[in-house]
């Protein structure tokens, strides 16, 4: 049923015939059944970031930022269509054991579209990067793979956090984060606006934090001008987890949970996450809500519970349990993994030729460890294939695999009772009898993540600083120091420096958490049967001083549009074990489309990642241009070919001091190139972008 208009005569209908009580009970996260009128219960709460998430097995993909490496449209809308189909057969199978727990519903809070303005926010890896172009459009491709194009919905994506949040996460049940209204329209709210103007996502969720003196939850400019009324939004709004308890122990914007409660229904939040809403009948019978105030939101929810078809019979009833973790969905988290992985350096050594190796050693903390796989938000896989695993599997017994651990991940030592850098040795020794070595760092979840859910308690989820803990770095410089040639694999959600990785190693490259299954595939890339073709949808920075203080919101300085010193690795960088370039474009005006040829000069095929970058003389554009088009490529050897690229259709409009879209000029400059126009892109890969000069 995607007619919403008949959904919300049947709501009305419905909650027509329930006591003022029951309405209230339905504004829970965890609503409870209203058995006399046929109502189950329904939990509201699921996750679906990279796949179903803590119900149990389900496919594993790599993490949302991984995904946004592989800049691949299609394949994020089929990762939604997996999440909703696993997500169906779940609730076809829990449900009819009446099983209605949180975790087992259809509405799912994906994706996370808040914009990685600074590589130390912990949950920057939950999000596609720091561009809102491109973080827009693999959300709308996410959002319209999981919603599906059936009669009905086959699953509610979310858009969260609105707006304005990307940490610190230690203070964000109390942070104001006060951003430009140039900021707020260029930055941090284009990829919510294309959600909901574009692909019709049904929920949104509002942050903790204030934005410009209003709580996320329970502000007028975001909740009713902006999103409803600017933007024709329909849907329903959920609190973000016990975030409208921060109005009054917080923010310290009300004094009571009943006037917490009652500001944020009144200005739109329909569901709590939390607890807050259980004194929504003190607050009325306080005055501070009206029974019309409780039926709106009530009625907005079972809207969507109606075209879910969960009163109904649906088109994806008969979806079974055996499409969880399936053989389709598996290879397509092969191909995401495979397409997601940025090679940052190489100076020949890769791909590794099994048949002029005996012995390879591999070393690190995130080696053999599942943990790093998954990243957060994550669901349970029946088989885990770690980086050693991969390798050891590819190899067989043709080549002898030494393997330390090398290090903890971030304690002085592996053993409580031994020395500090107890493991160091070992790993000297395996580098010492290895033809090469495979380094493997990084951090985890537990590292990086979200406040509350890690153990980097002294950050809260965040990081102090863009260094690998000590003990890495010096297993690094440890191993390095043998001699041996060394391929150092990063496994991060967010930007690192890298600098000593860059200048000692023979090859470098960023897997992000690549999923259950990921040491697999990464195995391929190592030994050349799959050539890495991800780009960064991040800045990897030299260190924080190319940095702002972490709570400053404005975007001078931040990102690759507004960046003042060159980085280590730009945005939309990354090489392939091909030579590819782009030897001529065009734009056509009035088609709004880039044609462009696209050469690999190597005889190895490969995929890569054409871009497209706009650049306004205006004084209100972007310092250094902005992406609006990408599309990939695949290439064999030594071939050419034509390829044409939308461009986004703002693309020749700029955002002024009051917020207001104008159109920037009349002379541009359009690159087009397999990486940004920047000087450190050319540096780094050998080829400069194709310039046009257009006039309109």
């Amino acid at each position: 049923m995607r007619d919403r208009q008949k959904a919300r005569e049947l709501a009305k209908q419905l909650v027509a015939k329930m006591s003022l009580e029951e309405k209230a009970s339905q504004l829970r996260y965890d609503a409870p059944a209203i058995e006399a009128l046929g109502v189950p219960a329904y939990n509201w709460w699921n996750e679906g970031l990279h796949g179903v998430a803590r119900a149990g097995v389900a496919t594993s993909f790599p993490q949302a930022i991984g995904m946004a490496a592989a800049f691949d449209r299609d394949l994020m809308h089929q990762v939604g269509d997996v999440v909703a189909t696993e997500g169906r057969a779940k609730y076809n199978a829990y449900s009819k054991h009446n099983d209605r727990d949180i975790y087992k519903g259809l509405t799912f809070w994906s994706p996370n579209v808040n914009i990685f303005r600074d590589p130390r926010w912990g949950r920057g890896h939950e999000t596609y990067g720091e561009d809102p172009y491109l973080t827009g459009e693999l959300g709308k491709a996410f959002v319209e793979g999981l919603q599906g194009d059936g009669d009905y919905l086959k699953a509610a994506a979310c858009a969260k956090h609105f707006a304005v949040h990307s940490g610190p996460e230690a203070v964000r049940h109390h942070f104001d984060a006060k951003a430009s209204a140039r900021d707020m329209r260029e930055t941090y709210l284009p990829a919510f606006e294309k959600l909901v103007k574009e692909a019709g996502v049904e929920a949104v969720m509002g942050a903790y934090n204030r934005t410009n003196g209003e709580v996320c939850c329970g502000s007028k400019t975001l909740m009713q001008d902006i999103l409803r009324d600017e933007w024709g939004f329909e849907g329903h709004y959920v609190s973000d987890c016990w975030a409208i308890r921060d109005f009054h122990t917080n923010h310290m914007v009300t004094d009571t949970a009943e006037e917490s409660a009652a500001l944020a229904l009144k200005t739109g939040c329909d569901v709590n996450c939390g607890n807050t809403y259980l004194h929504m009948m003190s607050a009325y019978q306080q005055g501070l809500v009206t029974e019309e105030d409780i039926t709106i939101a009530c009625e907005r929810l079972f809207t969507t519970r109606f075209l879910l078809g969960l009163f109904d019979e649906t088109e994806y009833d008969q979806i079974g349990y055996d499409k969880i973790e399936c053989a389709e969905h598996l290879a397509l988290a092969d191909e995401l993994t495979a397409k997601s992985v940025v090679l940052l350096k190489n100076d020949g050594i890769l791909p590794l030729k099994k048949e002029e190796l005996k012995t390879i050693g591999v070393v690190g903390p995130n080696a053999n460890s599942r943990a790093v796989l998954v990243g957060n938000y994550h669901g349970t896989s029946s088989r885990y294939i770690t980086v050693l695993e991969g390798i050891q599997d590819a190899v067989g017994e043709d080549v002898r695999v030494y393997y330390s651990e090398g290090c903890h991940l971030f304690k002085d030592r592996v053993e409580h009772l031994g020395w500090e850098q107890d493991r160091i040795s070992e790993a000297v020794a395996v580098a010492e009898n290895s033809d090469v070595v495979v380094v493997v760092v990084g951090l985890d979840e537990t590292l990086e993540g979200e406040e509350g859910d890690t153990g980097n308690s002294y950050a809260s989820g965040d990081k102090v600083d863009l260094l690998l803990p000590k003990v890495q770095r010096e297993l690094l410089e440890a191993v390095c120091k043998v001699g041996k040639p060394v391929v150092v694999l990063n496994m991060t959600g967010s930007a690192m420096d890298l600098r000593y990785a860059q200048e000692h190693a023979n090859a470098v490259m960023q897997l992000w958490y690549p999923g259950a299954r990921g040491g697999r595939v990464i195995s391929q890339i190592l030994f050349g049967e799959i050539s890495p073709s991800g780009k960064l949808p991040v800045t990897f920075y030299n260190d924080t001083m190319d940095l702002l203080d972490f709570e400053d919101y404005s975007m001078k300085g931040r990102t690759y549009k507004y960046l003042e010193k060159a980085p280590l690795y730009p945005f939309g960088y990354g090489l392939t074990y091909g030579d590819c370039y782009v030897e001529s474009a065009s734009f056509d005006k009035e088609a709004g489309v880039v044609k462009a040829v696209v050469c690999n000069k190597a005889d190895v095929a490969t995929d890569d990642v054409v871009q497209v970058y706009v650049k306004s003389e205006s004084p209100f554009a972007p310092t250094n241009g902005k992406l609006c088009g990408f599309g990939r490529v695949s290439l064999g050897a030594n071939e050419s070919k034509e390829v044409t690229l939308s461009i986004c259709p703002k693309s020749f409009m700029v955002v002024n001091e009051e917020g207001e879209e104008i159109q920037g000029g009349n002379n541009f400059t359009i690159s087009v190139g397999v990486g940004q126009p920047d000087e450190r892109t050319a540096v780094l890969t050998g080829h400069e972008a194709v310039s046009i000069e257009v006039l309109l």
